[in-house]
This record gives C-alpha cells, sequence and structure tokens, in this order.
C-alpha cells in the first residue's frame, strides 16, 4: 500500500486525483497537475539548525512532500555556491550539480516519487521528454532508482547531451520537429498502461524540487532573500518554483517582502515576454518556433503559461530577452571569468549585462554547463 500520498488537484477545474495514479494531466482540461500539499506552520528549521544537516537539497525535507525514499535516490544535488559578478549581481551555479544542470532538483523528487510507485507494483517503465538537460537528470536519477527509463529529444539536440542520457543507460528516441512535436510524441507514449510520465512541465513534484533554489537563497544569505531573482524561462519550472518558495517563506514568516522575479527569454522565441508586455494573461496561438541558442527555453507553447506571467507580475516583476549576439558575447564574459556555461544557461547573465541595474542585489542562475554544448558559433 502508497503511504504518506498527498494529492494532485487541477487549479483551473478543480479535479482532484490521488498520485497514487499514473494521470498525468487533469482529465478534464489536460492542463497540468498541481499538489495539494503546504508544509507545517514553522516547519523551517533554523539557520542554525539548517548548518548542521546534510548536504544537499534535503536538508529542507519539511518543506518538501513526504518522500520516504527521497535519500535512497539523492546524488548529492544541491547546495550550488552563490559568487559575486559585480558589486551588485551574484550567480548561483547550478551547472555544478551531479548532471551539470539545475534539472537535478526536480528530476530526483520525480525519481524518488517514481521507485515508491514502482515498489507498489504501480509502474513498469518512466517516460521523459527533454531537450537535454531534464532528460539527463530523468536518466541519472532514474538510473540510480533503478527505473526503467525511456527519454524523448528533438532531432539535431547536442549530441554531448545525447550520449549523457545514453550513458546513464536511458533509451533515447529522437523525434523530428521542434520542442513540441517531442512532447505530444513523449505524452502519447505516457498514455501507456504501466508508464510514469517523468515530466517536468506536467507533474508538480518537480517544482517542488527546484523550489529549494529560493531557499538555498534564504539560507545562503542569512534568512533573507535577495532584491530582484532573474530566471530563464521556458516551461517556468526554475521560476515557478522560485515562486512556491517564496509564497511559503512569507507565510512562515521567514521573510517581510517578496523579490522581484524577472524572467528571461531568447528573443528569437519569446511568447510569454509578448504576452505580458501585451498585458495578456495568456499567450496567443503559438508561432513556429525560430532557431535560437538558448534551446533549453526555446519553448513555443508553456502548458504554465498564465501562472508564469502571473506570479511575474504579482512581485512587480518583468520580463526581458536577449539576442543570439548578446548570448554569445555572454557566454564568452562569463567563460573568462572563470565560468564556462551552456548557451541556455547564460541567458540571464545576457540580459543583466544589457537592462538598467535594478536596486539591490541580483541573483542570476548559471543552470546548465558549457561542456555539455560547447561554446556558441
Amino acid at each position: 500500500m502508497l503511504t504518506l500520498m498527498t494529492a494532485y488537484v487541477c487549479s483551473r477545474c478543480q479535479v482532484h486525483s490521488p498520485t497514487s495514479a499514473l494521470t498525468w494531466c487533469c482529465p478534464t482540461c489536460r492542463g497540468p497537475w498541481d499538489l495539494e500539499f503546504t508544509p507545517a506552520p514553522s516547519s523551517l528549521p533554523s539557520l542554525t539548525a539548517l548548518a548542521s544537516r546534510v548536504n544537499s537539497l534535503w536538508r529542507y525535507e519539511e518543506m518538501l512532500p513526504p518522500m520516504p525514499y527521497g535519500p535512497e535516490v539523492t546524488l548529492g544535488e544541491g547546495r550550488t555556491p552563490l559568487v559575486p559578478l559585480t558589486d551588485t549581481v551574484s550567480a548561483k551555479l547550478d551547472f555544478l550539480m551531479p548532471t551539470l544542470s539545475f534539472k537535478d532538483r526536480g528530476a530526483v523528487m520525480l525519481a524518488a516519487h517514481a521507485l515508491r510507485l514502482a515498489r507498489a507494483g504501480t509502474l513498469d517503465r518512466v517516460v521523459a521528454d527533454s531537450s537535454g538537460n531534464a532528460g539527463t537528470a530523468i536518466a541519472a536519477y532514474g538510473a540510480r532508482a533503478g527505473l526503467d527509463t525511456l527519454v524523448y529529444v528533438p532531432e539535431g539536440t547536442s549530441p554531448k547531451k545525447l550520449e549523457q542520457i545514453r550513458a546513464h543507460g536511458a533509451r533515447v528516441v529522437e523525434v523530428p520537429g521542434d520542442r513540441e512535436a517531442t512532447a505530444r510524441a513523449a505524452r502519447e507514449a505516457a498514455d501507456a498502461p504501466g508508464t510514469f510520465y517523468a515530466s517536468h512541465v506536467y507533474n508538480p513534484y518537480f517544482l517542488h524540487g527546484t523550489k529549494t533554489y529560493a531557499y538555498e537563497l534564504w539560507e545562503e544569505l542569512g534568512g533573507r532573500l535577495p532584491d530582484t531573482i532573474v530566471v530563464p524561462v521556458g516551461n517556468g519550472t526554475l521560476l515557478l518554483g522560485a515562486a512556491l518558495a517564496i509564497d511559503e517563506l512569507h507565510r512562515q514568516g521567514l521573510v517581510d517582502t517578496r523579490p522581484a522575479l524577472v524572467a528571461v527569454q531568447a528573443e528569437a522565441v519569446s511568447p510569454l515576454a509578448a504576452a505580458f508586455h501585451a498585458g495578456a494573461d495568456d499567450i496567443g496561438a503559438p508561432a513556429p518556433a525560430r532557431a535560437t541558442l538558448a534551446e533549453g527555453i526555446a519553448i513555443t507553447a508553456p502548458p504554465r503559461a498564465r501562472r508564469i506571467l502571473r506570479a511575474v507580475r504579482e512581485t512587480g516583476g518583468t520580463f526581458l530577452t536577449v539576442t543570439e549576439d548578446q548570448i554569445r558575447t555572454a557566454q564568452r564574459d562569463l567563460a573568462g571569468r572563470g565560468l564556462f556555461v551552456e548557451p541556455t544557461g547564460v541567458a540571464c547573465w545576457a540580459a543583466v549585462r544589457t537592462a538598467p541595474p535594478r536596486p539591490g542585489l541580483t541573483v542570476v542562475p548559471l543552470c546548465g554547463a558549457g561542456a555539455k554544448t560547447g561554446l556558441a558559433r
């Protein structure tokens, strides 16, 4: 019997489903699930108590959904360094994760949940879709958990990322077309019996992993948050995780003010930025994807678009876009500072370098290692 389960809920339709089920989306609107989980009041340990905890994201276990197999699946993810780039801008080095990207934060949660389902006899295989980093993370944590894993990727994904996915023992399916075509193919496969869709977009356990990014900032800064948190946005998993943590910290009375969330997209694929600046609550009909160096955020129709736009507006943030030349320049600039980051991962630094400075401390994530893609040409 599965125990300690919370419930999936569709925020739009209020449809519920037990998390022991393999239904990967709301059966009414086909939208992504949220998780019906709220940490208990005053449950986060003090900064002093946290200092003696395990050096991974599981140090915040009271703030995470119940996950009995989490410590069994962990690869030591989290607790990445925060280093200054200027007097007012610091970078959090999430490319130093076990699989070299921030996606490990959510992947460990998905793998731990999938392991619980597998041991209960509910699932036979795990399916994921990705432009590279999420697939690599799911493959690695799937291997750690001993799960049969299949990863769908867009045709033309970086060969180094494909090699890394295969090295972890996952099977790779390359899908002709863009990132959205890949997602459709994976969702069709996820409908097969006994299949768990380890989606970093549709499954909310992933967001509860990425929220540890903001908890780490809070701890690193001595019990406060930066004035501005800048994040690259495609499907918005890091931004929504950060928003979730900010809400929880505020509800626990641990922060008085909420930092502005500034979202960054590639100019070539920027449906959310366009909707935000048009004052829209949602994106319009998706335009065909254009080529961009920032392949990890080249998403034309993010399923959580409404929530992303609302989160940015509620914090007084904004959307910024960056050109391909700005991405190239930013990657070389960071490399000249000793930080070799993939093109998607430098988008926030590219935006901050060219945007008017915001007051107070700004933090940007460096989300993926340059070793995965090489230098942008």
